[in-house]
């Protein structure tokens, strides 16, 4: 009964299995920043929203992805992804495409 319950809780955004870091929520259509995609995609950790999301960008035919987690956490749901959103171009700015090295 306990797995049974484990593997329900990692279904609907609990730990993985694997006991590292929670499931993100699933990635939405994102938003076009310099030529790349940021998809938010913050999860719910302790009753808050935890900051979350992926860099994407499609190079020689090939899409790449950088998975993102920071520690910021936000009450509503909104916040995380708005802060998500931003925290993505910030590292496209700093990275550019060393993102996916």
């Amino acid at each position: 009964m306990a797995s049974f319950l484990k593997s329900l809780s990692s279904l609907f955004g609990g730990r993985d299995s694997g006991g590292g870091a929670p499931a993100a929520a699933p990635k939405g259509d994102g938003e076009e920043y310099n030529g790349f995609i940021v998809r938010p995609a913050p999860y719910k950790e302790g009753g808050q929203y935890q900051t979350c999301g992926f860099v994407e960008k499609e190079i020689g035919g090939e899409l790449k992805s950088h998975k993102f987690i920071r520690a910021d956490r936000f009450a509503s749901l909104d916040d995380a992804v708005q802060f998500s959103l931003t925290k993505g171009k910030q590292l496209i700015d700093e990275q550019g495409e060393g993102l996916f090295r």
